[in-house]
């Protein structure tokens, strides 16, 4: 990824501030009126196998439901081991960070990169939702605690 995709500098939060982000998270996803975006199709995705596209993957891993619901649902149950790390957005630099979480689903790795703005009310983008370009080692998880903490 890197500073090519418009990515700045990515650093580690304190555990209890991604506790918090994900207490304020769930808040916002309860509220009728929260916007989900999905970016269906990015950039990056003309270089990338088709398996590791946002589209490609919600459609594998949720068949059955509507994307944004099934993204709702997966986010409110996002855990601090699941972090990774939270990144600068270079493109946009005003407005909020990227936040970077791992799960696993069917022995895949999900590479999943949100944030959360509050304009008029608020919106929850969904950067990415797709299978990893690469396996989840250990320490790409600060917070793990030896738990594998992925589905």
């Amino acid at each position: 990824m890197g500073k090519a995709s418009g990515e700045g500098k990515k650093t580690t939060q304190p555990e209890e501030e991604v506790t918090t982000y994900l207490e304020k998270l769930r808040y916002a996803l309860d509220q009728g009126n929260t916007m989900i975006t999905i970016q269906e199709v990015r950039q990056v995705d003309s270089e990338r196998p088709l398996e590791q596209t946002n589209k490609y993957t919600l459609a594998q891993l949720f068949p059955d439901e509507s994307p944004k619901e099934a993204v709702r649902r997966e986010l409110r149950i996002l855990k601090a081991n699941e972090y990774m790390e939270t990144v600068k957005d270079l493109r946009h630099p005003n407005l909020s960070e990227f936040w970077v979480f791992g799960r696993r689903y069917n022995e895949k790795d999900v590479y999943i990169k949100i944030r959360v703005e509050i304009i008029q009310r608020n919106c929850v983008f969904v950067m990415s939702f797709h299978f990893s370009t690469r396996k989840f080692v250990d320490n790409d998880f600060p917070y793990a605690q030896g738990e594998e903490g992925n589905k």
